[in-house]
């Protein structure tokens, strides 16, 4: 069976001497593994059409629960060059696809995490610099796929609370955390910048003008809330790159 889709190559695994494991985020299909035959090779038909960042037109061709069709094409609708070509900027992209990566399972077509990558791909590379953008995504994400942290009100009861639970993955009011142990007190302006960026469009995101402070607050704990949900740490995060 035949298919085709656009997509964006989030990773690409060697395989063998001169083949690839590539790795897509597609329109049509999710998350995708194909099997892309001696790409490395200088004469490969595939050319740069491979390297991660990379968004496509592609077929590949297997059955339809094949775990791993094969590629048979791949044309280049926009490469991202910019954002490949900046340590920085390329290290922003590689956390927001191994995000992606932990929280969409394979073969789970869902529109809106494509559409918030791609259009958040496309306002990377007019600016990079704002750690707004990697916040806003990362909280969209976890909104679509149901692991949003609880800030709105206490987790148990609704009352408000600003004592945020990992373990519980929100806030919980002082009745309630009576029994458990804090993990991050929250000032209210985080509280309400992680409850209002929800509801604000990507192209507005300039007008907002919080402090660096309560961006790098909110930042850490969505990184602690996925790293208690993932089990794992951020491997891209562990690179720090001077601004």
């Amino acid at each position: 069976m035949l298919q085709r889709t656009e997509g964006i190559v989030l990773k690409s695994d060697l395989f063998a001497e001169a083949d690839l494991i590539v790795t897509y985020i597609t329109k049509d299909c999710g998350i995708v593994k194909t099997f892309a035959k001696s790409p490395r090779k200088i004469k490969s038909r595939f050319g740069s059409s491979l390297e991660p960042l990379t968004y496509s037109k592609i077929s590949f061709w297997g059955k339809e629960d094949s775990s791993l069709p094969r590629l048979v094409q791949s044309d280049i609708v926009h490469p991202f060059h910019s954002l490949r070509s900046s340590l920085k900027s390329f290290l922003k992209v590689s956390e927001i696809f191994e995000l992606t990566l932990n929280f969409v399972p394979e073969r789970d077509a869902n529109s809106r995490v494509y559409s918030l990558l791609m259009n958040t791909l496309r306002f990377m590379e007019v600016d990079c610099q704002t750690g707004m953008l990697m916040l806003y995504y990362k909280l969209k994400l976890l909104e679509i796929v149901g692991y949003l942290p609880g800030l709105n009100g206490c987790g148990q009861c609704g009352r408000k609370g600003n004592i945020f639970y990992i373990s519980h993955g929100t806030v919980l009011c002082n009745r309630c955390s009576k029994d458990h142990n804090p993990s991050n007190s929250l000032s209210p302006a985080v509280i309400s910048l992680g409850i209002n960026l929800l509801g604000w469009d990507m192209n507005k995101l300039g007008r907002l003008k919080p402090s660096e402070k309560i961006v790098q607050e909110l930042t850490a704990l969505l990184d602690e809330h996925v790293k208690y949900i993932t089990e794992r740490t951020s491997r891209t995060r562990t690179f720090r790159v001077p601004c």
